[in-house]
This record gives structure tokens, sequence and C-alpha cells, in this order.
């Protein structure tokens, strides 16, 4: 009997240009590298735009390429230590992880998470679309649907097992599984709804409706095996390794293009270690991140560890790493490398799986210490950097361009003297949006108009957006530009 883990959505008869390996979950991992979408992350943002930095700050593709090398290091150390767990609890084959890895970022739309916000309110809003817009449903989409192959919408057409690994969130927004975790007391982590609209569903879900029956089929060979809402062990693998990228990839971005300021990450550290219950001023901040850990995550949560985290951040990143500030030599190259490689590998070696997780962890998940220093890095990069005033000037912006271009394709699609004239993309998915609605869905027609009009803006580059928003503004003089190469 075949392995059910290796059957495609679509049957093994359809081939693609690259499929030379012999293992169908290498033949996965060279289908995404194949992918144009996959292409496309060289231009998306990561923390920084790609666009104002070079080479100096991580893409989306530069970000899913040292996710898919962390992924695969954990996936090979744990299939030599719990071979027998992990057959249990249905596998971990270390190809299925890195192209799960390579795959997840696959629906991020321009602009980082900026632009995931943008588009879920338009969607919701704007073009009464239920499952508004979501980054890993949209990954999840490309894969199973808006990837068009010949005269076939087929995705990717991937195996059982790496669609469920890409699965972070294996739920949709409101309805699967059946009672929706959403409900559950604690939900999984990203289950629960956002306390700004505790009637829109969970704020975080892995695949749309119309994805639903590929998502059941991905996730059948695990059926007994792990929870419904819970991610297979290698979506857990992938997903940690995701966490451990962004700790520590992204800290690099921002100290190499100097945003990540040393005085005023070690005013509030050693104020908070001087002062552990301030409540204003420097030093409230992480004490605010010490609660949080402790109200979402007890079943973690430990002050010793998270102070002991603290002091290790402390000592590492600011009296280490942002010592000296990157002047582009051979030295701070090293002294970069050298931070990236010894926490990568401090992390990488603390990682366990677990046959009971806590409702809000994996089966696979950081020990306790490493944890907690994971959180701490992860507030750096949102207190020092994502909340900062520059940063959210330029995201200003683009939130005002992403809906002025959302607006003007809507126009021109009801235009009817322009219905020729559409890019060819723009109407091959509004007849696969028409083709998933029902009959008698009502105002069917805008409904597909609109899905597709946000599926086509998710997956433009951040230069794209810009220049075909120009272009259709007027303001653009260039007639041939990467913008319309739709």
């Amino acid at each position: 009997m075949a392995d059910p883990r290796a059957r495609r959505l679509f049957g093994d008869s359809l081939v693609a240009p690259g499929d030379l390996a012999l293992s169908p979950f290498r033949v996965d991992r060279d289908r995404i590298v194949s992918s144009p979408f996959f292409a496309r992350l060289g231009g998306v943002t990561q923390v920084i735009s790609p666009g104002g930095s070079g080479l100096l700050v991580h893409n989306r593709l530069t970000h899913s390429l040292k996710v898919a090398q962390v992924g695969r290091a954990v996936a090979e150390r744990l299939a030599a230590k719990y071979a027998d767990l992990l057959e249990k609890l249905g596998g971990c084959d270390p190809d299925v992880v890195e192209a799960a890895a390579l795959a997840h970022d696959l629906g991020h739309p321009p602009f980082g998470h900026l632009g995931e916000r943008v588009l879920d309110q338009l969607a919701r809003q704007r073009l009464r679309l239920r499952d508004g817009f979501e980054g890993n449903a949209q990954s999840y989409r490309i894969v199973t649907s808006t990837e068009i192959r010949g005269q076939a919408t087929l995705g990717l057409n991937l195996t059982a097992a790496t669609r469920a690994a890409i699965l972070k969130y294996p739920w949709t927004r409101r309805t699967y599984p059946t009672p929706h975790p959403r409900f559950m007391d604690p939900p999984p982590r990203g289950a629960a709804a956002s306390p700004d609209d505790l009637e829109g569903g969970s704020l975080k879900f892995g695949a749309y409706s119309t994805e639903v029956d590929d998502m059941i089929q991905a996730r059948a060979p695990f059926a007994g095996r792990v929870a419904d809402w819970q991610q297979t062990v290698e979506a857990s693998v992938m997903d940690t390794a995701d966490d451990i990228a962004y700790a520590i990839h992204d800290l690099e971005d921002v100290h190499r293009v100097g945003v990540l300021q040393p005085g005023t990450v070690a005013a509030e550290l050693t104020a908070w270690q001087r002062h552990s219950s301030a409540e204003n001023g420097p030093g409230s901040a992480i004490e605010s991140l010490r609660r949080h850990v402790h109200r979402k995550d007890s079943w973690m949560a430990s002050d010793e560890a998270f102070a002991a985290a603290v002091e290790v951040v402390r000592a590492e990143l600011v009296d280490g790493l942002l010592a000296a500030p990157f002047d582009g030599s051979l030295e701070a190259e090293a002294q970069v490398a050298a931070f990236s490689a010894t926490w990568t590998r401090r992390l990488v070696e603390s990682i366990d799986v677990v046959g009971q997780p806590a409702i809000r962890s994996g089966h696979v998940l950081l020990s306790q210490a490493q944890w907690h220093e994971v959180q701490v890095l992860k507030f750096i990069q949102n207190r020092f950097v994502l909340a900062r005033p520059d940063l959210a000037l330029h995201q200003r912006g683009q939130a005002r361009l992403l809906a002025s271009l959302v607006d003007a394709l809507l126009g021109w699609l009801t235009d009817p003297d322009e219905t020729e004239r559409l890019p060819r993309r723009i109407r091959d998915l509004v007849e696969l949006a028409e083709a998933e609605l029902p009959e008698g869905t009502p105002d069917r027609i805008s409904r597909a108009r609109g899905r597709a009009v946000i599926d086509f803006v998710g997956g433009l580059t951040d230069s794209q957006a810009v220049g075909l928003m120009d272009a259709l503004t007027g303001r653009s003089r260039q007639l041939w530009t990467d913008a319309f190469v739709l």
C-alpha cells in the first residue's frame, strides 16, 4: 500500500519540469523552489524593506532559506534521538520539514505584516469576504489552488505530509474543526479571536474555507496521532525554526543598518534587573513582557528562567554584538556571524519532543531556558525596532498605497470598456474565485472579483505594488517595468 503521507492532491500523473528527485518529499522541495511565488519573496519585506537597504537585510526569500536550514538541522537531530516517539506521532522527515519551511511564507504580501493586516481589513470590511486575508492561509491557497500550471489550476500538487507541515494553524477562521479551537480554554496559540473583533473568528488560521477539503486530506494520515487542532511534528519543527530565525537573524539586520541602539536596549534591561517591579520608565516594558508570559504561557513561565534570559541577552547582545557599531569591516562581519552561529546552535540543541504538550505548545519545543531567551530577543525587536516612529511613517504610507491599489484594480475590473485589456492573471483569478463560490451565492460576481484582487495584490513584490500604483495614478512615465510582468 502506498504511503498515505506521500499522497498528492491531484495524483502522481501530473509532473513538473523539475521533478527529478526520487523521494516524493524532495520533489515537493524542488517544486516549491521552482515556483515564481518563491522567487518573488526576494522582493518582499521581512522586517525592513529590502528596497531601502540592499543586501544588508533579510527579505522573505533569505528568511525562508534560513528557516529551512534550521528546520532541517532540528529534524535530523530529533530523528536520531526520538525515533519511536516520532513514528507514533506521524513521522518527522527532514525533507518534509525543509519543504514546508521553504513554502511557509509563499503567501506573504507586500510590506511585511503591515500588508497582511491591511489586506485582511480590506477583504473583510470593503469586500465582504468572511475569510479575509491571512498570510498562512494564503500560502496554503497558493500550494493548492492559485499557482497555475499549463491549462489547469493545480497548485504545486504537494504531498499530504508537506501540506500538513505548512499548517502552523490547522484550522479555518471560524468553522473547522468542530468544535473550533478558539473556544478551547486556553485556545491554542493563534486561535483566539482578536480582542478588537470577537466575532471575527481566529486571529491566525492555516486555510481559507475554500481549501478546507484539501486541508482535511493533507491531515488524514495523522488522524489518531495528533489532535485535529494540533500541528503535526513536522509543522512544529518548522514553526520552531521560524521562531529561531526571526529571533536571531532579524537582529542581524537591525544591527547592520544601525537601527538597534545599544544604549536604549541596555537602559531597559539593566533598569529591570535593578528594579524588577518597575511600573513606568526604563524597565517597565520588559516587566510587562514578564507578566504577559505568565498570563499567556503559565505552562512554561518561570521568573528564574526569565531573569536568567534577560542577563544572557544583556551580556551577549548588548555588551557583545551591539558594543561596537557595524562598519562593514571583516571584523564586524565575523562578529555578526559568530553571534548568529552561537545562538542558533544553542537554541537548536535545546529542542526536545514531548508526547503530550501543553495546548499552547507543539510537540517540538525549546527548553525552558532557551524558550525564555527567545521571548526576550523577540521583545527587543518589537520594542526597539517595530515601534519606531520612522518605521510607522513608512508603514502608514504603505497601508494607504495598498488600499488605493485595491480600489484602483476593482475599478478596472468593473469597467466594461476594459474587460479585454485586464492583466491575464487577474482574469484567471476571477475565474478561479467564481468556480469556488456555489451557484446562488449573493453577489457572487463581486465577491469573486474581490477575492481575485486580494489574491493578485497579495502576490506582488514591494516594488511591483509601488510601480503598479504609480502607473494606475498616472505618476509613472515608464511603459515597461517589472510591475507589468504579471
